[in-house]
């Protein structure tokens, strides 16, 4: 009985014991499972935040395919984000996909509809198709979210205006000037306006009061040399068209329009001057060649007017003015075959054009071909005797300063000056999103950081190959999977190269997890931190490169590369308005260590110069300048930063210098800053 009743107390105690396990074990899974649940949202959660991070970063550097791959694995974690659609959106926008961009920015709205700049990037995408009446939806629907915003209002009653809704266009200008009276653009818009509907005393008006406001808006100088033209108020014209030159002088048909003015009061002169300036900024300008073609025909100079006729035709081949015009000049210079060639072509395009067929038989006649001039000339008589047909004028000179329409085709035109069928000002549109930034004009601004990448050096300088011995070293001891190479700007990336990054990323990840020689991982962190460099995905960069420094705290190359992403960092940091001064003084400590352990680098001394020259400590960076072109006296980089460094401290003519130096070693960009810079100061 007693063992009995041990052996169910045993039975019990197991029991129990069996069910405080199972208790514990579902606790613990429970704990787990919690654990799990909280920590993995996190975590995706701070990928994506990456991600968004590491895409933007991209798109501040204008990478845009390479932002596109980081928004698409966004997506693909959290669909129901809208930040990266939108981001998506404005990647293709750039790229010139504005289908897909609105695609993009439709869906970012349907996900949150409360965002007024979403409904801001759908619209200028419309707009870039023509898509005018949609744009005016979401102008009106972010207008509704944030009525303050004067670029909204603005924007809607251009739309307007090319949708041809002129008294909803003046409405909303209407409530801009109200609200915004010392807005220049919106009073030239009226004008516009205005212009568009014939009414020009109006459009003089409001034109008037727009520069009386901005007398620096080249456009509103432009639209009012127009009106002038069009009053053929020559004068006045050129008057404003220098105005709007002076303040715009990179406006091909500016030049084209007061070449114009200056003919009709007799400044040929001035005239050809701007033809020649017009084609040198735009060389495949037609009405550019064509009139000055016919201007070079007046003044004798036939065999330059004949290149600009052939260029003319090499443009449009069918175009039989010009083709009648280079016969003529054919027939002067002594070339009757090649005139009776053009001349024929014109005629059997009009054959009864009586000033071709007697030029031809002029021609027929010069090299003893009777029988076919006496026939063009036979044609002529018929034709004059006639009556229902008249007898047709004969070319004068006196007719050089009649105009036709550049779409109208009349040979008894041939020898007019052409105009554009209609003279437009664009307005430009004004948003967040520009549009077409890789097509910018060169500016005066320095030359980006050298730093380690995969791609070969190239910006222009051919005979030129960036070469550290440091970096050499590493190759030849590391043995890497590709050799890291020294670059300054490097190209952007299409898809395939980006995912080829990517895909070498996680190699070398999968190696470090691996290797337990600190020597081996040394190598694998630095690949792995000059990849993500390339991926501009500088935090994880700076990541390794910590954990590198922290291996091996004499690599000098390790300190550089930390200190040009980190400057890179700064840059979009302050695109955004955050102060960086405390990462700043880091970056820079990181650049005098890097010169202590390498002090023959001349890359090195140049981007601490450009660090110097972001923070606006213009001296210090002539200095850091100057003694990376003591280690390499062909550092066309360091000679144009150093130029521009002096411009900024007034220094004109020893920036001149540097320029000049800079352009001769292959950076002909410098040659377009000292042509804006003026002559150099004497001191």
């Amino acid at each position: 009985m007693i063992l009995k009743s041990r052996q169910i107390l045993r039975n019990l105690n197991i029991l129990y014991f069996q069910d405080i396990r199972i208790a514990v074990a579902r606790r613990i899974g429970l704990l787990l499972s919690l654990c799990l649940f909280t920590f993995l949202p996190s975590n995706a959660q701070f990928n994506v935040d990456r991600l968004l991070v590491s895409g933007q970063i991209a798109l501040h550097y204008e990478d845009y395919v390479l932002s596109i791959q980081y928004f698409n694995q966004a997506i693909l974690l959290k669909p129901y984000l809208y930040q990266p659609w939108q981001l998506r959106g404005v990647a293709k926008f750039y790229l010139d996909d504005f289908t897909g961009s609105e695609a993009d920015a439709t869906e970012a709205i349907r996900l949150n509809p409360y965002i007024d700049n979403i409904y801001d990037l759908r619209a200028i995408t419309r707009i870039r198709q023509q898509k005018y009446a949609e744009a005016i939806s979401d102008y009106t629907q972010a207008i509704r979210l944030n009525p303050t915003n004067r670029n909204y209002w603005f924007n809607r009653a251009i739309c307007r205006m090319n949708a041809k809704d002129y008294a909803q266009a003046h409405a909303d200008v209407d409530t801009i000037v109200r609200r915004w009276q010392r807005f220049a653009n919106a009073y030239s818009l009226n004008a516009e306006i205005y212009l568009t509907e014939k009414d020009t005393t109006k459009a003089v008006k409001w034109l008037d009061k727009s520069l009386e406001i901005d007398p620096y808006d080249g456009n509103a100088w432009t639209t009012r040399a127009y009106i002038s033209l069009n009053r053929r108020q020559w004068r006045d014209a050129d008057k404003f068209l220098s105005k709007a030159i002076h303040l715009k002088p990179k406006l091909s048909g500016n030049y084209i329009n007061r070449a114009l003015a200056r003919l009709n009061y007799n400044n040929l002169r001035g005239a050809m001057a701007d033809y020649d300036t017009a084609l040198d900024l735009d060389p495949e300008n037609f009405l550019g060649h064509y009139n000055r073609g016919l201007l070079r025909m007046q003044l004798g100079d036939d065999n330059n007017a004949i290149e600009d006729f052939d260029y003319v035709i090499k443009m449009e081949p069918r175009n039989v003015m010009a083709i009648f015009n280079r016969a003529i000049l054919h027939e002067k210079t002594g070339n009757p075959r090649a005139a009776i060639r053009d001349y024929s072509t014109v005629i059997d395009e009009f054959p009864n054009f009586w000033t071709g067929l007697s030029y031809r038989a002029r021609c027929y006649r010069r090299l003893g071909m009777t029988a076919k001039a006496e026939m063009d000339e036979f044609r002529i008589f018929k034709a004059q005797m006639n009556k229902h047909i008249g007898i047709q004028p004969l070319w004068s000179r006196n007719k050089l300063k009649a105009m036709r329409k550049r779409s109208e085709i009349d040979p008894e035109k041939y020898n007019q000056i052409v105009v554009e069928d209609e003279h437009k000002t664009e307005q430009e549109y004004k948003s967040e999103y520009r549009g077409a930034i890789q097509n910018r004009n060169v500016r005066a601004d320095f030359m980006p950081m050298y730093l380690l990448s995969y791609f070969k050096y190239n910006n222009g300088v051919k005979s030129y190959q960036a070469f550290s011995a440091n970096v050499e070293t590493f190759n030849k001891e590391s043995r890497p999977i590709h050799n890291l190479l020294v670059t300054c700007n490097p190209p952007t990336m299409n898809e395939v190269q980006s995912k080829s990054f990517f895909m070498l990323i996680d190699t070398l990840s999968a190696r470090i997890n691996r290797t337990a020689d600190l020597r081996e991982t040394k190598g694998w962190l630095m690949q792995r931190a000059v990849a993500y460099s390339v991926l501009q995905d500088y935090d994880a960069a700076i990541n390794d490169l910590n954990t590198l420094i922290g291996i091996d705290s004499t690599m000098a190359i390790a300190y550089w590369q930390r200190a040009a992403c980190q400057s890179q960092m700064n840059e979009y940091n302050r695109s955004k308005g955050a102060d960086n001064k405390l990462l700043a003084a880091k970056t820079k400590a990181d650049f005098d260590r890097a010169v202590a352990l390498d002090p023959h680098n001349a890359y090195i001394y140049y981007d601490r110069g450009n660090l110097h020259a972001a923070l606006q400590q213009y001296e210090n960076a002539i200095d850091d300048y100057t003694l990376a072109i003591r280690q390499d006296p062909t550092l066309a980089e360091a000679y144009y930063n150093r130029g521009i460094a002096r411009l900024k401290l007034k220094l004109n003519e020893a920036a001149v210098a540097d320029l000049s130096k800079a352009g001769e070693l292959g950076l002909f960009d410098a040659y377009s800053v000292i042509k804006r810079s003026g002559k150099p100061e004497k001191k």
